[in-house]
C-alpha cells in the first residue's frame, strides 16, 4: 500500500526513478521507526521527561547570574561533596553556636543527606532573603532553611513533596493543664504577644471565659507564662523550644497546634532525579524515627508535621 502511494506521489511530481527510490527509502525507514514505536506501547521513558521539563525549566534569578539545572545528584555523587544552604540566624533552624560551628535542626539534616549520599558536606550560610537565590545560581544544591512552600515560591523551584519540620503557632502551658483544643481553654488566662499572628488567631478563636492578656513582645510573654501570671500562652514552636530547653523544671510543653506551616526542602527547579532521592530520604528518615530525635533535641517536643 506504501509503495502504492509513494508511485502515484513520484509520477505527479515527474521525478526521476532514481531519486524517487531515495526518497522511498526515507519514507520506509521513518514508517518502521513509527512502527517500532507504536509496538512499544509508545511508552515515554523517565530520562525523557526529566531532558524536558530540565530543557523547559525557566527560573527567575538576579540579573547577571545564570540559573543552573538538572544533574545535580549525579554531579553531587561524581564530585563527592553536596553544598547545602542553612540559616545562620534562625535558631533551633540554625545558627551559630559559641564554638563558632553552625548547629540547628536544619543543620543537622544537612548533616544527615550528605551521610546518606555518602559525600562530603559543605554548609552555605544564608538568610531568608538569599536562600532561593543561592540555589537557582547553583551556589548551593539544596536548600533546608526552614521553608515554607508557597505558589509563589513554587514558580521559581521545587519543594519536597512532603515536610521535614514542624513550623506552626500553638498553645503551650504546664504539663497539668488539661487543655487539647479550643474548647478545653475557657477558664483559663492566656498570655499573647499584641498584634502577633497568635494574638489573631486566640482573639478569634477562643471560646467565652477566656481571659487574654496581651504583652509588649515575645521575652515579655514568656516571663508572664514563667511568673504564673498567665496559665498559657500562644506561640510559635520556635519560640516554645527556646522556652522548654532553657527551663526544664518548668515542664511545659505543647497543649495543641492553632496553625500549621511546616518546612519543606527546596530543590533546583529542573532536578527531578534530586527531587525524588530527598523525596525518599524524607519519608526514610520519618519512618526511621531520626527526625523524631532531631525534633526532641531542638524543639523539645514530638515532631509535629503534617501527613498528606
Amino acid at each position: 500500500m506504501v509503495n502504492v502511494v509513494f508511485r502515484s506521489l513520484i509520477q505527479k511530481l515527474g521525478l526521476r526513478a532514481a531519486r524517487g527510490k531515495a526518497i522511498a527509502a526515507l519514507v520506509l525507514s521513518g514508517l518502521f521507526a513509527i512502527g517500532i514505536v507504536a509496538c512499544s506501547g509508545g511508552s515515554i521513558t523517565s530520562q525523557d521527561v526529566a531532558g524536558s521539563d530540565v530543557a523547559n525549566a525557566q527560573t527567575e534569578v538576579p540579573e547577571g547570574e545564570v540559573s543552573v539545572a538538572g544533574g545535580t545528584l549525579d554531579s553531587v555523587l561524581s564530585a563527592g561533596a553536596i553544598k547545602i544552604a542553612v540559616p545562620q540566624d534562625s535558631p533551633p533552624f540554625g545558627s551559630v553556636g559559641t564554638d563558632g560551628d553552625p548547629q540547628g535542626y536544619d543543620v543537622d539534616v544537612a548533616q544527615l543527606i550528605a551521610e546518606d549520599l555518602e559525600v562530603d558536606l559543605e554548609l552555605i550560610p544564608v538568610t531568608s532573603t538569599n536562600r532561593i537565590p543561592y540555589l537557582q545560581t547553583g551556589r548551593a544544591d539544596l536548600v533546608i532553611s526552614s521553608l515554607g512552600a508557597t505558589p509563589e515560591r513554587a514558580k521559581s523551584i521545587y519543594f519536597s513533596s512532603t515536610p521535614y519540620a514542624p513550623f506552626f503557632s500553638g498553645i503551650y502551658g504546664p504539663t497539668d493543664a488539661n487543655v487539647s483544643s479550643y474548647g478545653d481553654l475557657s477558664g483559663y488566662t492566656i498570655g499573647v504577644t499584641q498584634g502577633a499572628l497568635e494574638d489573631l488567631e486566640v482573639s478569634e478563636k477562643a471560646p467565652e471565659g477566656v481571659e487574654i492578656k496581651r504583652f509588649e513582645d515575645n521575652s515579655v510573654t514568656i516571663s508572664a507564662l514563667l511568673a504564673n501570671q498567665v496559665d498559657l500562652i500562644a506561640t510559635g514552636n520556635t519560640i516554645a523550644a527556646k522556652v522548654i530547653q532553657d527551663n526544664p523544671d518548668a515542664s511545659i510543653e505543647n497543649k495543641f497546634v492553632m496553625k500549621n506551616s511546616p518546612c519543606y526542602i527546596g530543590v533546583r527547579r529542573g532536578d527531578l532525579d534530586m527531587l525524588e532521592w530527598v523525596n525518599v530520604f524524607i519519608r526514610h528518615k520519618r519512618f526511621s524515627g531520626d527526625f523524631e530525635r532531631l525534633s526532641q533535641e531542638w524543639f523539645g517536643e514530638p515532631l509535629q508535621v503534617p501527613s498528606f
